[in-house]
């Protein structure tokens, strides 16, 4: 899995407020490699309490369980913060595996970054 753009931002953005983002959309053989780069993300990503953490999965390729166990510590970091998450355009694949396992009633899903934002 692939994982697209990683950003934090308050639940209902001011025009002074910049978003924190990161982008790790280089292609890499190892598919285990872009769940390690999250969970390295996230443990240096500062969430506060009302903030919501927003991953971009545009250009993510589903492969395997350890891209949901990456999803759910991204949802966990953000629990444990006081903050909110979700998940914007999710590839068509990678929903119905979503569906399947029941993460489509755990993650709000947005067609995009900026709906998810708005939300």
């Amino acid at each position: 899995m692939a994982i697209g753009t990683v950003r934090a931002c308050r639940r209902q953005p001011t025009a002074d407020s910049r978003q924190p983002t990161a982008d790790s959309r280089q292609p890499t053989a190892d598919s285990r490699q872009p769940t390690v780069e999250l969970r390295e993300l996230l443990t240096t990503l500062t969430l506060q309490p009302g903030q919501r953490l927003i991953l971009d999965l545009a250009t993510m390729e589903f492969r395997g369980s350890s891209g949901l166990t990456a999803l759910i510590a991204a949802r966990n970091h953000a629990h444990v913060a006081w903050a909110d998450i979700a998940l914007a355009a999710v590839p068509p694949r990678t929903l119905r595996v979503l569906r399947v396992v029941g993460l489509d009633q755990i993650f709000p899903l947005h067609p995009d970054s900026h709906s998810a934002t708005r939300s």
